[in-house]
Order: C-alpha cells, then structure tokens, then sequence
C-alpha cells in the first residue's frame, strides 16, 4: 500500500495549483559619486597649488558599469567591482591577487550626454537659467550675500565670485580641510558654513528655482528616460535577461540633476561614494515594481525615497506614469529656443513692409517732384476747343 500511496500523492501534488511565486529582485540600477579626490583647482592666492597634490587636482586618494570619462569616476568605478565581484572558482588567475579584470564603459567627456551635468548645448536650458536670475528668490540671495561673496573674492584673488561660481571655493577648501592641511585665517567655521549653503543653492541654481519640470526635461530626465528603459526590458518576459545589475559611476551634479527631476533631492550635496539605488521587484502577483534608497552616510543603511504620488514601493506602471512628464521626447527639439522661429519670421515680415514702404514713399516723391517741375501756367488742354454736344 505504501508504494500506491505515494505514487497518488504525487499525482495530487502535481495536479494542485502552484504556490504563488515569492517576490523577487530581479534587476538593480545604482548610480553612485566617486570617492575622495584633490580639489579641481586652487584659488589664485591658495597657499596650497597642485604641487600640493601628489596626484594632482581631481584625482582619487586612498581609494576606500557605464563611467563618465574622469580618472576618479573611473577608478571609483574599478574599486566598487574589485569589491564587489572577487574572484572565485575558475575566475582565480592568480592565487595571490584576489582581483578579476571587469570592464568599465565609457565615452570621451565632449561626446558625454548621459551622466555629465548640466547637459550642453542647450539654448532653451541656458534661457531658463538666465530666467532664473531675474528670479525674486536669486535676486534675494543675491543681495543678501553680497558683502559676503566681495569678501571671498578679495581673499582669494578671483576677480568675480557669484551665487554660481563660488562652489569652486568651498569645493577646494573642503578638500584641504579633509587632508588635514591648514585652513587662511580668513577661513572660519563660519565662513565654512555659509559657502557650503551657498553652494548648495547653486545646485537648486542649476535644475530647480524656477520652471523645475521643464529644466528636469532637459537634464536629468535625460538620464531617468535610459533608466526607465533599462528597467522595462528587465521586466519583459520576452526579452532575453543578462544583465541582473548596471551601475554609473559619475558625479555630484548628476546625482542631484536625477533627484532633483524625481523631486526627493535633500536640498544638500551628495558626499562621496553616496549612491541613489533603483531596485525592480516582480511581485508575488507577477506585476513588477520599483523601490529607491539613497546610501549617504557609512555604517547606516540606504535611506528609502518615495516619489511624489506614490508608495515607497510603487507599482512600476505607476512609476513610469508619474515621471512621463519630466522625460523628453526630442531633447534636440526641445533644446531650441521657440522664439527664435518666430523672431526670425517677424523680422523677415517687418522687411518686407518696410521695402514695400520705402517703394511707396519713392514713387509717392516721384509723382510730387513732377508736378513741381511743370511749367508756370501749364494746364491739360486736351479737351479744349471740342464743340460740346
């Protein structure tokens, strides 16, 4: 009896209807800044130039895949897989380098149009921006900086510090305050303070302040449109599944231009190594869905963002309705100025009106000028003498 027994739960089993599927990740988009670099420049009278620098400005120090095309991104690139990915088994080439060579994609920096930021050239994003300084808040800001910024210009020798331009200021002086070396006097923790607010309102400059949506169509949502598409081809069934996980590796600006195009940007400048993570889950109901953390601070777990309408996790049909409005359809297009047709097709029409004018005015002298040089006491006899009926 045992063996038909068995045999007949078997066949139950395999006539009952399957378990529902657990969910399951099933594809990951990180995008992360580099790690701990030298300053980009120094200020014209900073004590400390590039000779400072063993490696030189811009470069990673102690080190702790689609790349933009700098040595730090590049190597930060290179370290996160070293980590990531050690290698094991048949991947083991040499029993004492505990390493595997992994390709890091890339393309030159004039040619980059996906994780370099602000993207350029674009007229009608310059536009926005030149609205954006005749904006009450930038104004504001403006005036109430102003002795503030005269005087970082007068101590570092730069003939012109704005709103814009003084990040450079802040960025070389945290630099050499994380090394350690010896801050100017003039370099306050007050001073400290207010350029790091200064110069995190030059990013809200760059992708926010005024027209947001608009400026996220023609940056970050530039970068969110080929995320977007990446995570849709991971959940369709019928396209082949490689690739289980893609990482950029880029910089602050594009941290910020992506967050600032899904609006859960914190206001304040992405730290080294922080990293915005897209997670795609197929549920247990075989729909999929989207979740995003946000890794800014070591020893803590990636803090979950929400965007704006949705859960934290959102069905991904959802996720790509809510973000519709922010990805460009032709950002060529939508680049162009929109006036400039119609300033030219004015200016052609005012053309002609004029030249049609000025024919007018000379024919209209023409007539008057000959009517002048008749002879005293001429008169059209043409009719004169012809008997009348």
């Amino acid at each position: 009896m045992a063996a038909p027994l068995a045999l007949l739960l078997g066949i139950s089993f395999a006539l009952a209807p399957p378990l529902a599927q657990a969910r399951s990740l099933r594809f990951v988009t990180l995008l992360y800044r580099h790690g701990d670099r030298s300053p980009v420049r120094a200020y014209p009278r900073d004590p400390y130039q590039e000779s400072t620098w063993p490696q030189g400005f811009g470069q990673l120090t102690q080190i702790f895949i689609r790349s933009t095309d700098y040595d730090r991104t590049l190597m930060s690139a290179e370290a996160n897989l070293a980590g990531l990915y050690p290698p094991q088994g048949q991947q083991v080439f040499n029993p004492n380098v505990s390493w595997q060579p992994i390709p890091v994609h890339t393309v030159p920096d004039s040619g980059e149009r996906l994780l370099k930021f602000p993207l350029s050239p674009c007229p009608r994003y310059e536009q926005l921006q030149n609205e954006t300084r005749q904006s009450a808040e930038y104004i504001n800001k403006t005036r109430q900086n102003l002795e503030f910024l005269e005087m970082v210009a007068n101590q570092t020798g730069i003939r012109d510090v704005s709103l814009e331009s003084v990040w450079n200021v802040y960025d070389t002086l945290f630099c050499e305050q994380t090394h350690k070396l010896l801050l100017p006097p003039w370099v306050t923790p007050d001073v400290m303070t207010r350029l790091k607010q200064l110069k995190d309102f030059g990013f809200e400059f760059l992708f926010g302040i005024h027209q947001q949506m608009e400026k996220a169509r023609l940056q970050g949502g530039v970068l969110l449109a080929q995320i977007r598409k990446n995570m849709t081809s991971a959940a369709n069934a019928s396209a082949p599944q490689h690739l289980k996980l893609l990482a950029y590796s880029a910089h602050d600006t594009t941290l910020v231009a992506l967050q600032m195009a899904l609006n859960v940007y914190n206001g304040r400048q992405a730290p080294y190594a922080s990293c915005h993570i897209f997670e795609l889950y197929q549920d247990d109901d075989s729909n999929f869905s989207v979740e995003m953390f946000f890794h800014n601070e070591s020893g803590r777990e990636p803090f979950p963002l929400t965007l704006p309408g949705c859960d934290q996790h959102c069905p991904l049909l959802d996720f790509l309705r809510l973000t519709d409005p922010i990805i460009p359809q032709d950002w060529a297009r939508e680049c162009q100025v929109a006036s400039n047709v119609q300033d030219t097709e004015l200016i052609v029409a005012l053309a002609v009106c004029g030249s049609i004018l000025f024919l007018l005015i000379i024919l209209l002298l023409t007539v008057i000028f000959r009517i002048q040089s008749q002879p005293p006491g001429y008169r059209h006899v043409s009719n004169e003498g012809e008997e009348q009926p």
